[in-house]
């Protein structure tokens, strides 16, 4: 797959299947959009294009809102790329992006640039100034720019509400611990990567050494409290481990952040500086806070055993 910016050539030289998104997460709804654009341009002997931008646009027009990401820019490369497409265009999202015209978007960028043929949306697209550009917009323009268009319907979850599949839902089910119900919505574990690095070590003194992880404010984090889950070192292998998320109350009364500590099952060696993954299976338990090290070391004794036990049947 190749990412593009932009401004790397005035045109790609051949016909396209293209859609339009931010894709944070790349959730099974967004997979949907994603599986489509692929078959279509399959069946036709073009290329697939995801048409992308290099920041939310919300950092630009809204940024006391913006939301907190699923995924790093590189993270959704990396699962489109899963999905076969062939390539990514990558635009600037500036001010004079932010004023352009849908008409001028779809003129300048679908026609122009990627010769589309056929143009996949999701039921809630929006682009161009005042977010004028939706599927009733794509209609009308398709047939004056010689373009099909096509809109995916949302894709449920599971349970009997039935909430569409969105990167909102799943932020939502983050906020309160379902780490659960966010793996089913994005088809894989929520996870997180960051660098090792030193702590206090307190956990080591205790008999629980962890791994913390540096990261990201800019990232969505489960809510506070214990998990289980797997522990990706920088060279690919995978290590049951358990997770407190959360700002350590036994030991400090008023900490400003919550951080990342993971517990690797039968492990012993040396993780520092390296760049690792944690995912999120199951939640254990909500943080609180111990009378004393006692109590909290018993209290970790059943997290690490309840984790093994819910790890080690899909182990």
């Amino acid at each position: 797959m190749q990412v593009h910016q932009f401004s790397d050539r005035s045109n790609f030289g051949v016909s396209t299947v293209a859609t339009l998104g931010t894709f944070d997460g790349v959730h099974l709804g967004h997979q949907k959009i994603l599986n489509d654009l692929v078959e279509e341009a399959e069946k036709r002997g073009v290329e697939s294009v995801v048409v992308t931008f290099d920041r939310h646009p919300a950092e630009l027009l809204r940024p006391e809102s913006v939301p907190y990401f699923l995924t790093s820019f590189q993270d959704r490369v990396s699962l489109m790329e899963e999905c076969g497409v062939d390539h990514i265009l990558v635009i600037p999202f500036d001010k004079n992006e932010s004023e352009r015209s849908a008409s001028d978007f779809v003129k300048k960028v679908f026609v122009e640039k990627l010769s589309v043929e056929l143009l996949i949306v999701g039921h809630d697209v929006h682009f161009g100034n005042n977010r004028e550009g939706n599927f009733v917009f794509l209609e009308e323009i398709s047939k004056e720019m010689d373009f099909d268009v096509t809109k995916i319907d949302p894709v449920l979850g599971e349970g009997s509400s039935s909430e569409a599949i969105s990167s909102t839902a799943i932020r939502r089910a983050l906020r309160g611990g379902e780490v659960e119900s966010a793996m089913q919505m994005l088809g894989r574990p929520y996870s997180i990567s960051g660098e090792v690095v030193y702590g206090d070590q307190r956990g080591r003194t205790i008999g629980f050494p962890t791994a913390n992880l540096v990261l990201s404010s800019e990232r969505a984090w489960p809510a506070d409290g214990v998990y289980a889950g797997v522990f990706t070192r920088s060279d690919g292998s995978d290590h049951l481990c358990a997770i407190n998320v959360g700002r350590r109350p036994t030991f400090y009364e008023h900490a400003d952040t919550s951080l990342l500590e993971a517990h690797l099952l039968d492990f012993d060696d040396d993780l520092y500086g390296e760049f690792c993954e944690v995912s999120f299976l199951h939640f254990l338990r909500s943080e609180k806070r111990f009378d004393g090290i006692d109590s909290l070391v018993e209290q970790l004794k059943e997290d690490v055993a309840n984790a093994r036990s819910l790890l080690t049947k899909i182990d």
